[in-house]
């Protein structure tokens, strides 16, 4: 709401002035202008920079440890500065302007103000302060905006997958700030027509680890398209981890499944990840016998694959940990591997009924499941979560 004449909510001044016949004098002009105003006075500009609380700083540029636009220099580099009216004595040799151009939202030559107009460049100071600091929110929230998609693009690809009869779902589900983590998943059909799929975490969450994780997702990618053999793949992804972390700590944790051409088998890679479920009910599992490290871990030891036999008809979900380490409503206990895969199975049994009652519609199994999990924990998730789910002859019953 903008200032008016006859506003009458009080305006906090700091009047910085080493002169002590000026601040009398600037003191009797707002006392004139009979308006609500709140004045205090620093003789220095380090005894103004205590005081900034204000919403606006009326400021001479001739002080005992500043003069010209230093003096503004210094308030304007603090968090948060106020309003800033500089006071100068100097008419005609363009200082005023030049503070102007340094960030000041105004200037007065002393001896040709009178109270209206002390009073009238304050005010407007302070609207234009405020403009100011509300165009610069709106520009970082548009720049967030664009990061964030930036970064939904790179964590969040579209399926390459060319086989039609495959069943390919994936979902993505930011934690309770609404901010993108290192959650991320990626799915893609290599030239032997096999299919590979991936979910993985980078550890800790915010931008950094957002970012990071798009660049893994981006070499698994590459690196598949490629065609690298499969354990050459996560060597290269942790190869990039390792380039691209910002401290040495930071690792990732990662599972991979390769489907073979004839769907009836996959090769699991378990590196520091939950095991993949198999759909069904129940649901379990997969065998973890192979389980190796994360990505990023200095300790000895690789990834080996571990040839899971799937039939005629399955359905295999990968998730990240935020499904596991989910909180039950009003109490600490986590919802677990065996509470997720009760779960599970709960949301296959509605999924079938209400596909035959919706004669084929409704939602899909990981919208279902990623419903079915936040009305568990009872609001949204702290951690982000990903997952995918590939079927195949009708999935497991």
């Amino acid at each position: 709401m903008p200032f008016h004449e006859t506003d009458p909510r009080p305006i906090s001044v700091l009047l910085v002035e080493d002169d002590d016949g000026d601040a009398v004098l600037v003191g009797e002009l707002f006392a004139e202008a009979d308006a609500p105003v709140e004045v205090r006075r620093a003789r220095t500009v380090d005894e103004a920079l205590t005081q900034l609380d204000v919403d606006c700083v009326l400021l001479d540029l001739e002080l005992p440890d500043a003069a010209g636009t230093t003096a503004l220099e210094r308030v304007l580099r603090q968090a948060a500065a106020p309003a800033v009216v500089v006071l100068t004595g100097l008419a005609g040799t363009g200082m005023g302007l030049r503070a102007v151009a340094a960030g000041a939202q105004d200037y007065l030559v002393k001896g040709e103000v009178d109270a209206p107009l002390l009073l009238r460049a304050v005010r407007y100071a302070v609207q234009r302060r405020k403009a100011e600091v509300q165009e610069r929110e709106l520009y970082r929230a548009q720049v967030r905006d664009y990061e964030t998609n930036r970064l939904e693009r790179a964590l969040l690809p579209t399926p390459l997958v060319g086989d039609g009869a495959l069943e390919v779902l994936v979902g993505y589900r930011a934690g309770r700030d609404g901010l993108l983590g290192g959650d991320f998943y990626d799915v893609v059909e290599r030239a032997d027509g096999s299919v590979a799929a991936v979910v993985g975490d980078v550890a800790g969450h915010g931008p950094d680890e957002a970012a990071l994780g798009a660049t893994l997702r981006t070499a698994w990618r590459t690196s598949v398209l490629a065609d690298l053999p499969p354990a050459r793949v996560l060597d290269v992804v942790e190869q990039i981890l390792s380039a691209e972390r910002g401290r040495p700590e930071i690792f990732a944790t990662l599972v991979m499944v390769v489907v073979a051409p004839d769907r009836r088998s996959l090769d699991l890679f378990l590196c520091g990840h939950p095991a993949p479920f198999l759909l069904g009910v129940p649901t379990v599992p997969l065998p973890s016998d192979h389980a190796g490290r994360a990505l990023g871990i200095p300790v000895l030891g690789g990834w080996q694959p571990l040839r899971v036999e799937l039939g005629d008809a399955w359905r295999v979900i990968l998730f990240t940990d935020g499904m596991l380490e989910t909180t039950v409503l009003d109490s600490d206990e986590r919802l677990g591997e065996e509470g997720l895969a009760r779960l599970m199975a709960e949301q296959i049994v509605l999924e079938a009924g209400g596909r035959h009652r919706a004669g084929g519609a409704g939602p899909n199994i990981v919208d279902r499941l990623m419903e079915a999990v936040t009305l568990r924990h009872g609001g949204n998730l702290v951690d982000d979560t990903a997952l995918v789910v590939l079927g195949w002859g009708g999935g497991a019953g």
